[in-house]
């Protein structure tokens, strides 16, 4: 029983600090020299990003920030996943993965609003349900222009699809967990969208 809170333990702490790699923060400080919390909305994801840098960065971040995610899964399974048959060992990977992200230890607990990783972890623990996401996200994003809006709807139908793939309790449990705390990460966009004030990704 010690030995297996123990690899719980691991898990977790493996999965956060890789989470916690600021990608976006460490591209434009390195490129531009100049700190990302100090613009625009002082996130660290990949949308703030394209203010700085542009497309290319945009989608780079957004790379490396689903690779985060989908390789914290990858790992609790091919490592640690000692208790295969609950998948609990995997679900403990991506929430650590995503709080990580949003709230990294190398930036005083400050970071991105996870989307992107969250999406990463999703594509790990059942592909079809992430690319489906994934689908979903581009398709609202660019016909609405709203990032927050593609975001926030294609994360909300986690927990359904994980549900209509007949996967296991604990990861539809995740994804609606995980769509919350996206939710909640982006509040004020959502309270700008209400109020037609949020920015486009493009004109």
């Amino acid at each position: 029983m010690v030995m297996l809170i123990l690899k719980m333990l691991l898990v977790i702490i493996i999965a956060y600090l890789l989470g916690s790699i600021p990608t976006g923060y460490l591209i434009v400080k390195k490129l531009k020299g100049i700190d990302i919390r100090q613009t625009g909305s002082g996130s660290t994801g990949a949308t703030n990003v394209k203010r700085i840098m542009g497309t290319k960065w945009f989608f780079t971040v957004m790379l490396l920030d689903a690779l985060k995610g989908a390789l914290a899964v990858w790992i609790a399974i091919d490592h640690f996943n000692f208790i295969a048959c609950l998948g609990l060992s995997p679900v403990l990977a991506a929430i650590a993965v995503i709080i990580g992200h949003s709230k990294s230890i190398f930036l005083g607990f400050t970071g991105g609003k996870s989307v992107a990783t969250g999406v990463g972890t999703i594509l790990a623990l059942c592909w079809p349900v992430g690319l489906i996401i994934a689908a979903i996200w581009g398709t609202i994003t660019y016909l609405s222009k709203y990032v927050s809006l593609g975001s926030v709807i294609a994360i909300s139908m986690a927990p359904v699809l994980m549900f209509l793939f007949d996967q296991n309790l604990y990861y539809i449990w995740f994804a609606a967990l995980g769509a919350i705390y996206v939710i909640l990460m982006h509040r004020e966009n959502i309270k700008r969208l209400i109020a037609g004030t949020e920015s486009k990704v493009r004109k």
